[in-house]
């Protein structure tokens, strides 16, 4: 099967596309590199390698392509605020133009990686589902993503399978490793100046999954039976996979003996916060999605790494492993003009 993975310069892109190339897929990664020089480590090379705005995607970059994973956009929360009305043309027009093209040309899978930010705030007494739940999207990130996911769904068909996957915030390594991520960034600063900074007051709950595991998930999108996953959302994360940040700093104290937590106070009391409900991806594609990672064996891998990579105090808050950062130093040195693209 020829797979093509956008935005495959990324955290969760590099993972995924070596995943999918070990496991013997024809792999084509298509991304604008923005953060394809943000490597704490070597990446394993793909056979195809786009270098394109997916403002520019025509049918060209996509004739003969059997499936496609979805994961280029501008990623999460502060990073979509950094130009919202980019963020809209690039998660929602960009995808929906995409989907288009990919159905025009005869892919058969589309596979999109929607976000759990789509559920903002909500009432933590109860776990959301896919569908049941409201939907309270906050930022310009969320709600592009909402919005696109909605459009693609409605565009597939039984010749054009479209499967959306929501993670819940990612962890784990990478060789473009982030440290802007919250499970990444409490570790990442316990084990760099031996404090761990929480910004907000702990209490938001904040559902996490390891990289690993939301990689097998997008997988089983390509695997699954189309009538398991065709135009349908699946949470993805683990069972008891629900933790405040208070929880979650808590287990990276555990494990990196002597640090410090520290409440900043920084941006007060953050609103955002949900609980999610994955028992639909434990039903459904339970014979492919068989996640094995947790908060103590991942957290447990996420130290070995950063001692494998010997993580410092200035990777660790430079733009290497933070990606507004490295938006704003592309734009800062002119690599990049105010929409973003790429200077020549």
């Amino acid at each position: 099967m020829k797979v093509l993975v956008t935005g495959n310069l990324g955290y969760i892109g590099s993972v995924l596309t070596e995943k999918l190339s070990r496991d013997g897929y024809d792999v084509i990664g298509l991304d604008i590199g923005y953060f394809k020089d943000n490597l704490v480590k070597e990446p394993l090379q793909i056979k195809k390698q786009i270098l394109m705005d997916l403002r520019d995607v025509s049918e060209n970059e996509i004739e003969g392509v059997d499936a496609i994973i979805h994961l280029a956009s501008l990623s999460n929360d502060p990073l979509g605020e950094f130009n919202p009305n980019l963020t809209d043309q690039i998660n929602n027009q960009c995808t929906v133009k995409l989907a288009d093209i990919a159905k025009k040309v005869g892919v058969k899978r589309f596979v999109y990686a929607s976000t759990q930010s789509i559920y903002g705030i909500s009432n933590t007494s109860q776990e959301l589902d896919e569908y049941d739940s409201i939907k309270n999207p906050v930022s310009a990130y969320a709600k592009t993503k909402w919005i696109s996911e909605q459009k693609i769904m409605n565009m597939s068909s039984d010749k054009f399978v479209v499967s959306a996957f929501r993670p819940a915030t990612v962890f784990g390594p990478s060789p473009r490793f982030r440290c802007d991520i919250v499970y990444n960034n409490l570790t990442s600063c316990a084990f760099t100046t031996g404090k761990i900074e929480l910004y907000s007051d702990g209490t938001p709950c904040r559902p996490i999954v390891h990289i690993d595991d939301v990689c097998e998930a997008f997988i089983s999108g390509l695997l699954a039976p189309k009538d398991l996953v065709n135009k349908v959302a699946f949470n993805v994360g683990i069972k008891g996979g629900n933790y405040t940040v208070k929880q979650i700093a808590m287990a990276v104290q555990n494990r990196v003996k002597g640090s410090e937590l520290i409440f900043t106070g920084k941006y007060g009391k953050d609103e955002r916060t949900y609980k999610v409900s994955f028992n639909r991806i434990y039903h459904v594609l339970k014979e492919f999605y068989k996640p094995k990672w947790n908060l103590e064996n991942g957290g447990d891998q996420l130290i070995k790494f950063l001692k494998e990579i010997n993580l410092t105090e200035e990777t660790f808050r430079g733009e290497t492993t933070n990606r507004l950062k490295q938006l704003k130093f592309l734009s800062r040195e002119k690599y990049l003009d105010k929409d973003l693209k790429k200077n020549v």
